[in-house]
């Protein structure tokens, strides 16, 4: 006798966490945290969202078939946070994973995941090694070719348009259509100071003319 389980009727629970710390170092951490911030502005408007070190279900019904990507970005989907993403939910895996690397999860990073990572069909797996532990470059990315990853040499994350390179400890995303580069949340609070100097200058000028800024509003 053969028994069918209803998935949909079943109450089955799918943590958001598991007690774990989010990263291996500050320095782990905070490579997450300015990957994850600069993708999400990049895609700011676009129907995509941007997780960072939210479980992925891949199996509905297998509550510990999951991994928890460091970044991971999806696309057709809408914007916007979740405490956890489900595949049969959403209808979509995620098109790019980030994985911040170390000595310690090597073998985790470079043969589990990759492979699992590959079976999803995530057409780009990057691995970043801030301390340059075991990745050469501190860099290394995967492109999805007829279904196997093959080593991408060109520095171009082409699911999302960005040429991806390090910088220190970070990794840093430049526009593949513009050549700009894409700004860190310090820097953009940098260039917002700069900003209100230069029109705080350009009002003291008018005023000194005898000329009300407020009155060219």
């Amino acid at each position: 006798m053969t028994t069918t389980i209803n998935l949909a009727n079943t109450n089955i629970e799918y943590p958001s966490s598991d007690g774990e710390p989010v990263a291996e170092t500050y320095l782990h951490l905070y490579a997450i945290l300015t990957t994850l911030e600069v993708l999400k502005q990049y895609l700011a408007g676009r129907q995509a969202t941007v997780l960072a070190n939210q479980f992925l279900y891949y199996a509905q019904g297998f509550p510990k078939l999951r991994v928890a990507p460091d970044v991971m970005v999806i696309f057709d989907v809408p914007p916007g946070g979740r405490d956890s993403y489900k595949v049969w939910e959403e209808g979509q895996v995620p098109q790019v994973v980030f994985e911040i690397t170390s000595q310690g999860t090597q073998k985790q990073d470079q043969e589990q995941k990759k492979l699992l990572y590959e079976q999803l069909g995530i057409l780009e797996y990057w691995l970043f090694d801030p301390k340059g532990e075991w990745v050469s470059g501190k860099l290394q990315g995967y492109r999805l070719q007829d279904e196997i990853y093959q080593p991408i040499t060109d520095g171009l994350c082409q699911a999302l348009g960005l040429r991806v390179a390090v910088e220190g400890e970070l990794l840093r995303f430049y526009r593949v259509d513009t050549g700009d580069k894409l700004l860190i949340p310090t820097e953009l609070a940098e260039l917002a100071q700069q900003e209100r100097q230069r029109a705080d200058k350009l009002a003291k000028h008018l005023r000194s003319l005898g000329v009300d800024p407020d009155s060219l509003i």
